[in-house]
C-alpha cells in the first residue's frame, strides 16, 4: 500500500476543500450504543506467530516520510494479539498477531499479511482541520467525500461514550484489491479538551464489513491514548 493511497483511504484532510458539506447524525446517542465484538477474539483475526511478523519489514508498504517500525510492549500469544506503542502518536493498540505495524511523523499504521485489513491513527487537532470538535468533523468529512464521490455512501452516528463512527461504503477498490471497500472512522475526543483528539481508520473488504466492525470494538476496546 503506497503512501498516497493510505492517505486516500484515511481522507483525514479532505473535507478541507468541501467545509459546507455535512452528514446528519443518524441517531442521538444512547448510553448502550457502542461498538460490540460480538463475541469476536483477537484470535479470529490472529495468525500465530509469536509476534514473529511484526519484526518483518515489507518494502511494498512506504510509511511515509522515515518511516520506522512500531515498539512492541509485549506479546500475547494467548490472547492473540501484540501490543504495539505508537510512540510519535503515543498510542498504544493490541493488533492481531501476523500483522506488522510502522510508523512515521504523525500516524501510525497497521496492516494484514495480506493487506486486505489496513489500520491507521492520527492525532487529530479539529480547529487545524477547520472544525470545531469531533462531532463536526465526523460529519464534515462524510459529506464531503460522499458529494465528491457520489457513489460513495456515508453515515455518521454518536456512540454512547461520546465517540463518533463514521461508516463508508462503495469505496472504490485500491491498487491490490480484489473488491470494493468498507472503511470505518473512529473519531474520539481528548477528554477536557475537544478541540484536540484521535481518530482511527479501519479499511477492510466489503464482503468482510461485518467483521470488520468487529475488530474495530476489539481495537478501540484495547486502545490507550496517552493525551
Amino acid at each position: 500500500m503506497k503512501d498516497k493511497a493510505k492517505q486516500k483511504e484515511s481522507g483525514r484532510r479532505l473535507f478541507l476543500a468541501t467545509a459546507g458539506a455535512a452528514l446528519c447524525l443518524a441517531r442521538p446517542a444512547r448510553a448502550n450504543d457502542k461498538l460490540d465484538a460480538g463475541g469476536l477474539t483477537f484470535l479470529d483475526f490472529a495468525t500465530p506467530d509469536n509476534g514473529a511478523s511484526f519484526a518483518r519489514a515489507d518494502a511494498t508498504i512506504a510509511g511515509g516520510p522515515n518511516p520506522v517500525s512500531s515498539k512492541i510492549l509485549s506479546i500475547e500469544n494467548a490472547k492473540g494479539y501484540a501490543r504495539i506503542g505508537f510512540e510519535q502518536s503515543r498510542i498504544t493498540m493490541a493488533i492481531p498477531l501476523g500483522w506488522q505495524a510502522t510508523e512515521d511523523w504523525e500516524r501510525g499504521i497497521g496492516y494484514s499479511s495480506d493487506k486486505r485489513y489496513r489500520l491507521i491513527v492520527w492525532r487529530v487537532d479539529f480547529e487545524f482541520e477547520g472544525v470545531k470538535d469531533a462531532e463536526h468533523y465526523a460529519s464534515s468529512k462524510g459529506g464531503a467525500i460522499q458529494s465528491r464521490r457520489p457513489k460513495v455512501k456515508a453515515q455518521a452516528r454518536k456512540l454512547g461514550d461520546g465517540s463518533y463512527l463514521v461508516v463508508f461504503e462503495n469505496v472504490p477498490k485500491g491498487q491490490g484489491d480484489a473488491e470494493p471497500r468498507v472503511v470505518f472512522d473512529l473519531v474520539m475526543a481528548q477528554p477536557g479538551n475537544p478541540k484536540l483528539g484521535v481518530l482511527v481508520t479501519l479499511g477492510v473488504p466489503a464482503s468482510d464489513a461485518g467483521r470488520g466492525i468487529k475488530l474495530l470494538a476489539l481495537l478501540k476496546e484495547n486502545m490507550k491514548v496517552d493525551w
